[in-house]
């Protein structure tokens, strides 16, 4: 079975992060990102799959040079080879462009039996990707997994909701999201982290998959950012004295922001 996992390079949630003041884009090269933590689930998924039979796992994303980093830690998790397509014209590309580069590199490495998600991006969160890239790829999409089962030419999901949970089949080829419930992302051991050193990493530029640059960009984007505020500092918190009020004192706060 050969498995392509979309992973997204993203600032690390407990960095300072923030937009380019130039664009009111994400600054995704000025701050510490990571391989985001929602796409680990997709690719421990991938990895499950394949060791429980035959083939291959690629892993392919779409970002800066810093997005390398992400192929890198999906790499040394085991997978198997990584695709990073990176230019400069993708720089502020929405939901919409960015599903039509991911379909056009998954076509290009070949013809896939699963494509596997994660349910979000932990920096925008929309859970729009799958759907998109599903219907430009015209596969089957079976979303928000949190089991899964590969048996012959059908996957089967369970997508659980808040009052039950739904059984969901599609024959292969087929696009999978999956959620931080279905599994738990191994840790890379010494041994897969030598090992990715030594594996395939392919790049490529929006020439090598057909697509002009008009069609992505921020120029291009159906959504953008008009504008952004900083958080504002904290402020120091309000102390009281306890001199046998204090409780009074407390709900009273609390009943005047009406907490209570």
């Amino acid at each position: 079975m050969n498995i392509v996992v979309c992973v997204k390079y993203v600032p690390d949630a407990q960095s300072d992060r923030t937009f380019n003041d130039s664009d009111n884009t994400t600054d995704r090269v000025g701050v510490d990102g990571l391989l985001s933590e929602l796409d680990e689930y997709a690719v421990e998924e991938a990895l499950k799959l394949v060791e429980a039979g035959e083939g291959e796992v690629t892993v392919v994303t779409v970002g800066p040079d810093q997005a390398a980093d992400a192929l890198k830690k999906a790499l040394q998790m085991g997978a198997d080879k990584a695709v990073h397509v990176k230019d400069d014209a993708i720089h502020g590309s929405d939901a919409v462009a960015t599903s039509l580069v991911l379909a056009e590199a998954i076509k290009k490495t070949g013809t896939p039996d699963l494509v596997i998600t994660g349910m979000a991006s932990t920096d925008g969160t929309m859970s729009v990707v799958p759907a998109m890239l599903a219907e430009r790829l015209g596969l089957p999409q079976v979303t928000f997994a949190s089991e899964l089962a590969v048996d012959g030419s059908t996957v089967t999901i369970r997508r659980d909701g808040d009052a039950a949970s739904e059984t969901i089949v599609a024959s292969l080829p087929a696009l999978v999201s999956v959620t931080d419930q279905i599994n738990e992302p191994r840790y890379p051991s010494f041994k897969g982290i030598m090992a990715a050193k030594k594996k395939p990493v392919e790049e490529w530029a929006l020439a090598d998959l057909g697509i002009d640059a008009s069609q992505v960009g921020l120029d291009a984007a159906w959504t953008k950012v008009e504008s952004f505020t900083k958080r504002p500092p904290r402020e120091q918190g309000q102390i009281v004295t306890d001199e046998g009020d204090g409780g009074t004192k407390l709900a009273e706060f609390l009943s005047a922001q009406k907490f209570i």
